[in-house]
C-alpha cells in the first residue's frame, strides 16, 4: 500500500490527538499547491494522499496544534508556544508507503519517517 499518512500522538496526555486540522501541500520551488485539508480521526490518524496521487517531490504538512491544545485540559499560554507545526519533507519513491507521525506536547514535538 503506497500513499501518505500521518498519526498524531499527544505526549502530554498519553493518547492519540483526535480532531486536529491537517493541511498537506505539494511544494515546487517557492510555490505550494494545497492537496487536502482534513482532520485526524478518533485514533489521531489521517490518510493524506492516496497512492495513485502521490508523486516524487517535496511536500509540506501543517498541523494546527495550538487550536488542539487550546481545547485540552492542559495549561497552555495565550498565544500558544506552538501554533502550527510545519514539516517539510520529500517523497523519493511512490511505490513505498510514506508515514509521517507527529509526537507533540504544548511545548515541543518530534517526527520521523514511520512505516
Amino acid at each position: 500500500m503506497s500513499g501518505l499518512t500521518t498519526h498524531i500522538l499527544d505526549q502530554a496526555a498519553g493518547r492519540p490527538a483526535a480532531d486536529v486540522a491537517v493541511r498537506v501541500s505539494r511544494r515546487e520551488g517557492s510555490n505550494a499547491s494545497l492537496l487536502a485539508e482534513l482532520r485526524t480521526d478518533s485514533d489521531g490518524r489521517a490518510r493524506l494522499v492516496a497512492g495513485e496521487d502521490l508523486q516524487v517531490g517535496a511536500y509540506r504538512l501543517e498541523f494546527a496544534i495550538g487550536a488542539y491544545f487550546a481545547t485540552s485540559d492542559l495549561p497552555v499560554t495565550d498565544p500558544p508556544f506552538l501554533d502550527v507545526v510545519v514539516i517539510d519533507f520529500a517523497v523519493s519513491n511512490v511505490e513505498q508507503h510514506w508515514h509521517v507521525p507527529l509526537l507533540v506536547s504544548p511545548y515541543g514535538y518530534s517526527t520521523y519517517r514511520g512505516s
